[in-house]
């Protein structure tokens, strides 16, 4: 698939909403401009809550998760007041390529989730590279999901209900961290729900080498981003499987998994290859993989059919794997 298939094999829908994005030369992801594009994002993130009707049915609280070196790990809580607990709840993890991004840019997204879902959604600000190379955003999924099973009882959680989810780079961490849950014998999550995750550092995939100029997290911004995580280490042989979860050479033992994918998207071949792995090594998989769609389609055009589509498998995946266990 050339440059121009790509592009006109995008949805209609899609294609719409793309002509509303603004773009630099770089794409809407400008990574040579780290700051001012994580401000852009912080605004374009800021404008859509703006426009969105508040949810009061939904309550948000942050809390301040002590690390080992005395700093904190900041968590936000979003509790569907109306629901009796104990609740299930989702360990969530914003996307952003693991270099842009914040905790509380999702709210919006996750307090419609919790009141279709049922649950409660534990939203994690990790610490973004370069400033905390990886794996510092896994090691602070781990710590995250220790608290919570630890604190289960205080903050009305059902500890056997807790799982895994995130989007984009987010998606990479949700998977990192489930790698280590499982290598530290901790009890193992619910499941994992993996949105468009990125998953793989080396980006030798053909979907890596096709998705040049769409504008929405290119081959080039993605390499960016690879270093700024990795430095040096970025597509060598020295990248552990927390870094970059496709590393992992044994999947057996990890939970049940989501898996989103979107056709015109870099991540789309090392998304499906991990996703066949995973199935190959025991472990239950539902994919679904979506025409026309490029990367975080959904965050793009919520309103389209395809977001639609995305949506309603998604939060039937959750509302199943929750039910699936309720006391």
């Amino acid at each position: 698939m050339n440059i121009k298939d790509a592009r006109e094999r995008i949805d209609p829908e899609l294609a719409e909403a793309l002509k509303a994005v603004p773009m630099t030369p770089a794409g809407v992801f400008d990574l040579s401009d780290l700051e001012g594009t994580r401000a852009d994002v912080r605004a374009f993130a800021e404008a859509i809550a703006a426009q969105m009707p508040d949810e009061p049915s939904v309550s948000v609280e942050q809390v301040e998760v002590p690390r080992p070196d005395g700093s904190t790990l900041p968590v936000r809580l979003l509790r569907p007041t109306a629901q009796a607990g104990p609740l299930p709840v989702l360990l969530w993890f914003h996307g952003g390529g693991q270099v842009l991004g914040y905790a509380a840019q999702d709210d919006p997204n996750l307090k419609r989730l919790c009141l279709e879902v049922g649950c409660i959604a534990a939203s994690v600000d990790y610490r973004l590279a370069p400033e905390a190379p990886a794996p510092a955003a896994s090691e602070d999924g781990l710590l995250a999901y220790r608290w919570l099973r630890r604190q289960a009882a205080t903050l009305g959680i059902d500890d056997s209900r807790i799982a895994l989810a995130g989007q984009s780079g987010g998606g990479g961490i949700a998977a990192a961290t489930a790698l280590m849950i499982r290598d530290q014998g901790e009890p193992a999550s619910l499941f994992q729900a993996l949105s468009y995750p990125m998953l793989d550092d080396r980006n030798t995939t053909a979907s890596s080498h096709e998705i040049t100029d769409i504008g929405i997290w290119d081959r080039a911004t993605n390499i960016l981003a690879w270093t700024s995580i990795l430095g040096d280490c970025a597509g060598t042989d020295d990248v552990p499987p927390y870094c970059a979860p496709a590393r992992a050479t044994e999947l057996t033992g990890l939970p049940p998994t989501f898996m989103a994918v979107a056709e015109l998207d870099v991540f789309r071949d090392e998304d499906l290859s991990y996703a066949t792995r995973l199935q190959a090594s025991g472990v239950p998989v539902e994919l679904h993989l979506y025409p026309g769609a490029y990367h975080a389609w959904d965050l793009f055009a919520p309103e389209a059919a395809l977001s639609a589509a995305y949506f309603h498998a998604c939060f039937g995946y959750l509302r199943r794997q929750f039910s699936a266990r309720q006391p």
